[in-house]
């Protein structure tokens, strides 16, 4: 089945299913739910190998190791049970659209997955997808892809459209290549044109995109910035990783170990929905694990441009070895009277001292330390590995802090995301 659309997402608007298409998607949703993962494990066996060029948006990692597969076929579920109410669905689709813009996704695109997601669904569900089925997804698809597509153009114009901005990719040079800790490395990058770069909210990303040897294709990862807009450079802090049978960690080692200063990269221009309001006066508490410190950072120093706002930084660590930036930490928080600045270590040195280094042992325990963070008005922003993220947001709402008040960002996979 074809689709056709518009070059221009911003001249269509998504067309309104009618009744029965929502009814018969949603009658069909626990059917795709049940066969889910091998229907999108043969959708991407069979978009990459007609696209082989797609492989150079997706990330092969999270492909050899299931993750994106999974990450689709779950939202491929959440669309169906949500397609009577799709605006509750606005913030999810807002934070795919970000990380689609940033990856440089095109609108000729998606017919190419439509067309490639139905004939798995086709193949894998036999004569039970019929042909009444297919065509009710085909238009949910379609609509679905109308909406991304609106949000990413509007994305693409405004980022354009401003001071140092940008679309597709540009090129930058390592100025500068300074070790954070045993583990992370930070990377100050000028672009090579000589003009000024996106003023960006703090907390944002942008994707970098490097040539990997061993797999014979680009690779493209998303790193936050990790410190305030200049107008001149950006900052990327990246953790060195490791894992899976394809060479581990590919990309963030070739980062850490040649990737030098004067070398060149290409950067996306600055996306994402996790950021703090900068003109806000109220208090925000930050909670970080690990390299998820990095956004953090950004946010706290344009924070405290204000000496007027509370900020209360919570970060959790496995020691000082692993820790970035502790000693710059530990220094704006003397030279700041309005920040409070509470470090986790799970997993101390024997030289790491309580009260000089860390002032908790153990992992991150919002509860703990309760009579800090709970502040009026207060914003909680989160941001670590998933399951540190989930127990903090958790913990967050136990201690009956609204929903409304909790913002965290999740780096993972989605349709075309990393």
């Amino acid at each position: 089945m074809k689709f056709t659309f518009r070059s221009t997402a911003s001249q269509r608007r998504p067309v309104m299913l009618t009744q029965q298409t929502k009814d018969i998607v949603k009658a069909t949703a626990p059917v795709l739910a049940e066969h889910g993962y091998p229907i999108i494990q043969h959708f991407y066996k069979r978009l990459l190998e007609a696209h082989p060029e797609l492989k150079n948006v997706f990330n092969m990692a999270h492909q050899e190791q299931g993750q994106q597969q999974q990450a689709l076929a779950r939202a491929v579920y959440a669309y169906a049970e949500n397609i009577e109410d799709p605006a509750s669905l606005t913030a999810v689709l807002k934070n795919i659209a970000n990380k689609h813009a940033s990856l440089g996704v095109r609108p000729e695109q998606y017919p190419i997955v439509g067309e490639h997601l139905l004939g798995a669904i086709k193949a894998v569900l036999g004569d039970a997808a019929t042909d009444e089925i297919i065509s009710a997804w085909a238009q949910a698809y379609g609509n679905l892809a109308d909406i991304l597509m609106g949000m990413e153009c509007e994305l693409r114009e405004y980022s354009s459209g401003q001071v140092g901005g940008w679309t597709g990719w540009r090129t930058f040079v390592v100025r500068e290549k300074r070790p954070e800790s045993s583990v992370i490395t930070s990377f100050i990058l000028e672009p090579t044109d000589g003009k000024p770069v996106l003023n960006f909210q703090p907390g944002q990303y942008t994707s970098v995109a490097v040539n990997v040897p061993t797999l014979g294709l680009q690779q493209i990862r998303q790193y936050s910035l990790s410190d305030m807009p200049n107008g001149r450079t950006y900052r990327i802090s990246v953790k060195r990783e490791s894992g899976g049978t394809l060479p581990p960690g590919y990309v963030s080692c070739l980062l850490h170990d040649h990737v030098n200063v004067g070398d060149e990269v290409k950067l996306a221009a600055p996306y994402g929905n996790f950021h703090i309001d900068v003109n806000a006066k109220t208090p925000i508490v930050l909670i970080s694990g690990g390299v998820g410190l990095t956004p953090m950072i950004s946010m706290l120093k344009v924070a405290l441009k204000d000496p007027q706002r509370q900020v209360v930084f919570v970060h959790g660590a496995r020691n000082s070895g692993v820790q970035a930036m502790r000693e710059r930490l530990r220094e704006i928080a003397k030279a700041c009277a309005n920040i409070d600045l509470i470090v986790f270590y799970d997993a101390p040195l024997p030289a790491d001292i309580k009260g000089r280094d860390y002032d908790y042992a153990g992992f991150v325990d919002v509860k703990s330390i309760k009579d800090s963070i709970l502040l009026p008005d207060a914003d909680y922003y989160i941001c670590g590995p998933i399951p540190f993220m989930r127990m903090q947001h958790d913990a967050l709402k136990g201690l009956g802090i609204h929903e409304a008040r909790i913002h965290y960002e999740v780096f993972g996979p989605d349709l075309f995301a990393e």
